[in-house]
């Protein structure tokens, strides 16, 4: 009997030098079942960290050697798929705009509130989760596409446009039986148990 593997869990990447301030968030994290991982500068966190890993990072602006926001945008220039809460005690306006603009869950001002830093940790976390199963299940039904013959294919678009078998073969100059022996396979291949959900599945690729 083959199992499906389970996902990993998601890791909360705290980076700050101030050790302090990282063991205070990683009890904070800990008290509400969440894995954490911790690291004193961006390099250290570079050196160990996984791009398919799920998780968040919560990140000082200010740190020795390589900035944080320097960090994020060696994440993005790699593009990696890591949300970041930013944290600092330094901040001004111009440096948080240019985190948000960036793709930052949030700018947090020390002394921030244990619930504030809880709630954008989740919705990172939910954020990351949602778009990595979007990416899946569109890679997919991409390998669902890709297993259909051209002819198939042909079939399918014109499916999808919303014409009859009769129509159909007329466009393609075959018979209405080769039409509906394509058309039998197309959904077969593409587990579509209605042209509705053939429709959904072909959009759901495109976008």
């Amino acid at each position: 009997m083959t199992t499906t593997p389970q996902p990993s869990p998601a890791t909360v990447f705290v980076v700050d030098d101030d050790e302090a301030v990282r063991d205070s968030l990683a009890l904070l994290l800990r008290s509400v079942e969440l894995a954490v991982a911790t690291f004193s500068s961006a390099n250290e966190f570079l050196d160990s960290y996984d791009p398919a890993a799920p998780g968040c990072l919560i990140l000082d602006v200010r740190l020795p050697g390589m900035s944080g926001l320097e960090l994020q945008q060696r994440l993005a220039d790699d593009g990696a798929d890591l949300p970041i809460v930013f944290i600092t005690g330094h901040g001004d306006v111009p440096m948080a705009v240019r985190a948000m603009r960036r793709g930052a869950v949030d700018f947090l001002q020390k002394p921030f509130s244990d619930q504030q830093l809880l709630d954008r940790v989740q919705q990172a976390l939910a954020e990351q989760s949602q778009r990595r199963q979007q990416s899946e299940s569109k890679a997919e039904i991409a390998q669902r596409i890709g297993s259909l013959t051209p002819r198939e294919h042909e079939v399918m678009e014109l499916i999808v446009e919303g014409l009859a078998n009769k129509v159909i073969a007329n466009r393609l100059g075959t018979s209405q039986r080769t039409v509906e022996v394509h058309r039998a396979s197309v959904m077969r291949k593409m587990q579509a148990d209605s042209v509705a959900r053939l429709v959904h599945l072909v959009f759901a690729a495109d976008t």
